[in-house]
């Protein structure tokens, strides 16, 4: 029986964690905090998880909150304009549902399910040091804690990384009350608010752990005007503030959150990081080896919604990568291996998140304004979210968005 370590529990950790528990792999999970003091404890995230990455929690029986997480069928898109009017404004719809289950509820269920099979759960934080220790009595070490020490093993990959400083100032909050969407009330969308200049909202329902609710989530341009929420440590001023900002720049969405009231004390969040790949492989001081996990190796701004999505995928193509290499050793060539395996589609999600955090080309803006007339463009922008591979045949480039366009209008 191959004993694996994994440092870190959440949505790759566990995921990995539980699918190699089911394939009777002797693991060990490591997580500086207990399935009670993340249930009862701060907001993690935004997560808006699409069919594909559903796809890879129904395969290992995971998807314990789907029918009672709302289904997301459509993704929105609205532009506003210098006078905080709408100029672009449609809805696509996705070819398969998406959810969002707060990481709260989902992180904790997996942790007490990975115990109650008979998991080896450890209850600590973990320092390189302890790493130093494990690597020699474990086969593998997977690292999937994406913030602390442990990241600094891993050597940022310039050549893949263009920014080297956060792109956005990010602020959630998780709300009851919020009134329906006035466009297409009928099903849940997800909204993505451009205000050109200044940042984005995004709009999502979610399953919290007090029911269905809604998260409000700016991105804001460092040092402009959403930039306000660093060193806001109470809850309801950051609400406040929220709203505020909304009323300011988004009143067609302020219409609807009047009466909105935080999920709990602990349902806000803001921080700031810088989108970073990082080599795979990290170094312990004894010399072992350590492999870098989800967003450990592949950190992109939250702005196109792939976190989640990326951490699901991340989790099933390293699943496959171990089980497939059976009783051979985990070696840094295996190592890289796994990674690039992860690559060929992680690629495609850093390409598409790095346009959008920068200043969109008039192509996209052109692209963009036709969805508003034409439904099938509409459609394949919202199902890109789920596979931005697609992206590569008709958003980068003018001269295929044009024809694209060209050729959706003339049929």
């Amino acid at each position: 029986m191959r004993k694996i370590l994994i440092v870190g529990a959440g949505q790759s950790g566990l995921q990995i964690a539980l699918g190699l528990q089911s394939q009777g792999y002797e693991v060990t999970l490591m997580s500086n905090r207990t399935a009670d003091e993340i249930r009862s404890g701060r907001v993690m995230s935004t997560q808006c998880m699409f069919h594909t990455a559903l796809q890879h929690e129904r395969e290992l029986g995971l998807n314990f909150w789907e029918s009672q997480a709302p289904n997301i069928e459509g993704v929105g898109v609205s532009v506003a304009g210098p006078d905080s009017s709408r100029v672009i404004d449609w809805v696509g719809k996705l070819d398969g549902y998406a959810q969002s289950v707060d990481q709260r509820v989902k992180m904790a269920g997996w942790m007490e399910t990975f115990a109650q099979r008979g998991g080896q759960l450890v209850i600590h934080g973990a320092a390189v040091s302890d790493l130093d220790y494990f690597s020699r009595t474990y086969d593998l070490v997977l690292v999937s804690a994406g913030k602390g020490e442990l990241v600094s093993m891993f050597e940022r990959d310039a050549s893949r990384s263009p920014y080297d400083a956060p792109q956005r100032a990010l602020a959630v909050a998780y709300v009851h009350g919020l009134g329906p969407r006035p466009e297409h009330p009928e099903f849940d969308a997800v909204r993505c608010n451009l205000v050109p200049g200044v940042g984005e909202l995004f709009v999502m329902p979610t399953l919290t752990t007090s029911g269905r609710a809604d998260i409000l989530f700016w991105e804001g341009v460092p040092g402009g005007p959403l930039d306000v929420f660093q060193g806001v440590k109470d809850p309801g001023e950051h609400l406040a503030l929220t709203l505020e900002l909304l009323e300011k720049f988004l009143p067609w969405e302020y219409a609807r959150a009047t009466k909105v009231e935080l999920t709990d004390a602990g349902g806000t969040l803001a921080g700031r990081y810088a989108p970073t790949v990082r080599k795979p492989v990290g170094r312990l001081p004894g010399g072992g080896l350590v492999l870098g996990v989800a967003d450990v190796v592949v950190a992109n701004d939250p702005i196109t919604g792939q976190g989640s999505n990326s951490a699901s995928k991340c989790a099933a193509s390293y699943l496959s990568s171990i089980v497939s290499h059976g009783d051979g050793v985990f070696d840094e060539a295996w190592m890289q291996g796994a990674f690039d395996r992860y690559w060929a589609t992680a690629q495609h999600v850093t390409k598409w998140t790095n346009a959008m955090l920068g200043q969109p080309p008039e192509h996209v803006l052109n692209l963009l304004g036709a969805a508003g007339d034409l439904q099938p463009v509409a459609d394949r922008f919202a199902n890109g979210f789920n596979d931005p591979s697609d992206f590569e045949n008709y958003f980068y480039e003018a001269e295929l968005a044009e024809g694209y366009v060209a050729g959706v209008a003339a049929a």
